[in-house]
């Protein structure tokens, strides 16, 4: 499997942007998506679900990326760059999640669709608490029936847990695809945590080339 593609970022090297192996046919503004989403969007805006994720929040992070996409990667919940900014995955984690679509899957992130099991920051970026995810749970639902991706990679064992309903380990989970509700998911660890822990790269490189291979993407 060899080393990660995206190591070479991480070391320093030139940012490059690879050329686009698109996951969505580019379609015009204002699609049918596109304002379906952007109602549940604004439905998500004026949630107060949750009393204290809503008193504490700076603003919902709802989800970036196209309403077309075949891939949507799915987060546990939104930390402070993102609380700040509106967008999911913005932060360091963020910007390895980057590289790794666009120097490991060759993709451009516009092209997928990113998005987390919390639309709050939970305070001090403490993990969602169950009553939190399924108060959330609903607009999960509606944002992916809307995408329709033929993927779903979940980073992390709480995305991947929430999203499956399951309490067996990421590592239990990794290497091999579940079902929700006829779309394949995939489930890999966290880019947070291979900032934490460089040696997760190797599995995660390889959960992320059986996710392209199974796509038909050019490993």
């Amino acid at each position: 499997m060899g080393r990660a593609p995206w190591d070479a970022a991480m070391s320093g090297a030139p940012q490059t942007t690879p050329p686009s192996q698109s996951a969505a046919a580019v379609q015009p503004p204002g699609d049918e998506r596109s304002a379906a989403l952007a109602a549940i969007a604004r439905e998500v805006a004026a949630c107060t679900r949750c009393p204290e994720l809503a008193r504490s929040r700076t603003q919902t992070v709802f989800g970036a990326g196209s309403p077309h996409a075949r891939l949507v990667f799915c987060g546990e919940a939104p930390g402070g760059d993102e609380d700040r900014q509106g967008e999911p995955f913005v932060g360091r984690a963020g910007k390895l999640l980057t590289d790794m679509i666009h120097k490991g899957m060759k993709l451009r992130r516009q092209d997928v669709y990113i998005l987390n099991i919390l639309r709050c920051r939970p305070p001090g970026n403490r993990n969602p608490l169950p009553i939190e995810a399924a108060n959330c749970r609903e607009y999960l639902d509606r944002q992916l029936a809307v995408i329709q991706p033929e993927f779903i990679c979940c980073l992390g064992a709480v995305a991947a847990q929430n999203l499956l309903e399951t309490s067996v380990s990421i590592g239990k989970l990794r290497g091999r695809f579940h079902d929700y509700q006829g779309v394949k998911v995939l489930c890999t660890y966290h880019p947070a945590y291979l900032l934490r822990n460089p040696a997760a790269k190797k599995p995660t490189w390889e959960d992320i080339q059986l996710l392209m291979s199974e796509m038909g993407l050019e490993v």
